[in-house]
């Protein structure tokens, strides 16, 4: 399926110009990107519609990614890799822990597990994407702080505990995302930029 996906949309980019090996080849591996995230949300949230938290799900994502955009974290190498641990994150622990009265000191536990994992540990950059400029890694710290905090002021001030669970959900599953032991279950190297020189 993702062969005739890319086969048919390459044959339709490329019959209006001509690309060079090198621009065809960054062509089809941003096209298997598009691909391999829409059929992992797919999954997701069909899973997340069975199990009957798909508006939970959707929230949970809007607000992780808010603070994946300035903490970074784990992208799996391998498509299956990433399709369980994404299933288990974002279908399984929500569905679990919202179906159980989470003890407060839980609840503050795992805000506070979050908050120094990103002091710690956030951003969090991959081989593949690695963030070498000193400058930028401490702006994106102070942004992942900031938007955290603003988690953590909602979580604390709002009277809607769903949204406060969510919220707490997001910032855990970030946690998880930018902490060194996430790296070394799947194999992968930590702290790329040190193999780069230091900007």
């Amino acid at each position: 399926m993702k062969g005739y996906f890319l086969q048919k949309t390459l044959s339709f980019i490329t019959q209006y110009k001509d690309y060079t090996s090198d621009e065809i080849e960054k062509l089809q591996y941003g096209l298997e990107g598009i691909y391999l995230t829409i059929t992992k949300a797919i999954i997701i949230l069909a899973i997340s519609f069975i199990l009957g938290i798909l508006k939970e799900t959707l929230i949970i994502l809007l607000f992780f990614n808010i603070l994946r955009f300035t903490g970074f974290g784990f992208h799996a190498e391998k498509s299956i890799h990433c399709l369980i641990l994404s299933t288990f994150l974002f279908s399984i622990l929500p569905y679990c822990l919202l179906r159980v009265e989470l003890n407060p000191l839980l609840e503050y536990g795992m805000i506070v597990i979050s908050l120094i994992s990103f002091i710690l540990y956030a951003p969090a950059d991959t081989p593949k994407r690695p963030l070498p400029n000193k400058k930028k890694r401490i702006i994106r710290k102070c942004g992942t702080l900031i938007i955290a905090s603003i988690y953590v002021l909602v979580i604390i001030l709002v009277e809607d505990l769903e949204l406060s669970l969510l919220l707490n959900i997001s910032l855990f599953i970030e946690a998880i995302m930018v902490h060194p032991i996430t790296y070394k279950i799947f194999r992968q190297s930590y702290r790329n930029y040190k193999n780069y020189s230091v900007v």
